[in-house]
């Protein structure tokens, strides 16, 4: 669970997720590329919530990029570090996805 946590960041706020249920039936990229990740704590019941929550936070193309994230994890280190000023805003809110997906998922 700490390593799959990881994959998805930190992050909550106030984004208006009262009830966020896993849907495993419609699988999604985040999903997918969840379930694929090859981590221990993987289940359909949470790749399904981590979806869910992406699908309430995030844009398609967000999601988009979390899915890269799971499939190489350097990738959002590459991010974290970049000066480029809509990367910073990405990684900002990529932050408060994953302390949501702590919240709801976990």
């Amino acid at each position: 669970m700490k390593y799959l946590a990881m994959a998805v960041a930190l992050g909550i706020s106030g984004f208006g997720i009262s009830s966020i249920a896993p849907t495993p039936a419609t699988a999604g990229g985040i999903q997918k590329a969840c379930m694929s990740a090859d981590r221990s704590a993987a289940s359909r019941n949470l790749c399904g919530c981590i979806e869910d929550v992406a699908g309430a936070m995030l844009s398609r193309s967000e999601q988009s990029r979390v899915v890269k994230f799971f499939k190489d994890p350097h990738k959002s280190q590459v991010l974290r570090q970049s000066d480029r000023r809509t990367d910073e805003k990405f990684w900002q809110k990529y932050k408060q996805f994953g302390q949501a997906v702590n919240t709801y998922c976990g």
